[in-house]
């Protein structure tokens, strides 16, 4: 499998994390966001979307972060980021809908560059743009999280592959964490697990 990739993109991260923990190796197919790569005519082929990450199985391309973790569940089931009871199953994307959904669309780099560019907005203005839709995602999944030590248990769930790239850039953004102690213990546990340590942007090859 080839996945076109950036290391600080958070889509990609997602399945990177997915990859490692089931198991499955990929070719890293670089596509750099800050050289607007992901725009140009070689991958709009790819991608007619321009978007990361994209997943190539045997020469089929697999586009959008959910729709590719979810076929990674489906096609190598173990180990299992989804519960086998269906209520458990739907708490578990709610909460990875909350950030896939509601927090990254308003933040991603596209965003971030349209809010820079066409609206005129400073960083200060930007930046604040960005901690208020995390918060607003955050308090809505704290109180959702279940006893852990990861989100939903003892052992990491589609939410904690939405969750850890999502407190990797409210850190990186500054966003203050204190009234989260739920979603920073499951974070915290899978920082402990190498396959959510490789999958980091600084262990990228493309990483800067």
């Amino acid at each position: 499998m080839k996945l076109y990739t950036f290391f600080r993109s958070s889509a990609s991260y997602r399945v990177r994390i997915a990859m490692n923990l089931k198991g499955l190796p990929y070719e890293a197919a670089l596509v750099s966001l800050t050289k607007n790569e992901q725009k140009g005519p070689d991958y709009l082929k790819v991608n007619p979307q321009g978007r990361l990450p994209s997943l190539d199985v045997d020469g089929t391309v697999l586009i959008q972060s959910p729709a590719i973790l979810e076929y990674l569940e489906e096609v190598h089931p173990e180990p299992a980021l989804l519960p086998r009871d269906p209520v458990q199953r739907a708490k578990i994307r709610a909460v990875s809908a909350i950030i896939a959904c509601d927090i990254h669309p308003l933040n991603n780099s596209g965003t971030l560059a349209y809010l820079k560019g066409k609206m005129a907005q400073d960083e200060a203005a930007v930046n604040a743009w960005y901690a208020f839709w995390v918060l607003e995602g955050f308090r809505a999944i704290e109180p959702l999280l279940e006893p852990g030590p990861f989100a939903f248990g003892n052992k990491p769930t589609l939410a904690d592959v939405y969750l850890a790239p999502q407190l990797y850039n409210a850190r990186r953004f500054k966003v203050p964490l204190d009234a989260f102690p739920k979603i920073v213990a499951a974070d915290a546990a899978c920082s402990e697990l190498e396959a959510f340590r490789a999958a980091a942007p600084e262990r990228q090859p493309d990483a800067a």
